[in-house]
């Protein structure tokens, strides 16, 4: 079961790189950001796998600590696009 969580985790990594091309290429922002989030999520998910396989708490630890600290870029990020957009009308 082990190489599985760490082949699982390898597979989610090669996805996670083919989605940074659309953080790169993004038209907009919000495009932007969406694919950072994905990626985000797909590197915790990859940690989280790497964690069971290696049976590493700290790993685990890491992971759930990258996961709050990516809820907190993405409510930073609507804040101060809704900002932006007030900014824009007046």
């Amino acid at each position: 079961m082990r190489e599985f969580y760490l082949l699982a985790g390898v597979f989610i990594l090669l996805t996670v790189a083919v989605g940074l091309t659309r953080v790169l290429l993004g038209p907009r922002g919000a495009d932007r950001m969406m694919a950072a989030q994905l990626l985000g999520s797909g590197g915790i998910a990859a940690m989280l796998l790497t964690a069971a396989g290696l049976e590493s708490a700290a790993a685990l630890d890491v992971a759930l600590t990258f996961a709050l600290l990516a809820a907190v870029a993405a409510v930073a990020f609507t804040k101060s696009s809704g900002r932006a957009a007030r900014t824009e009308e007046d």
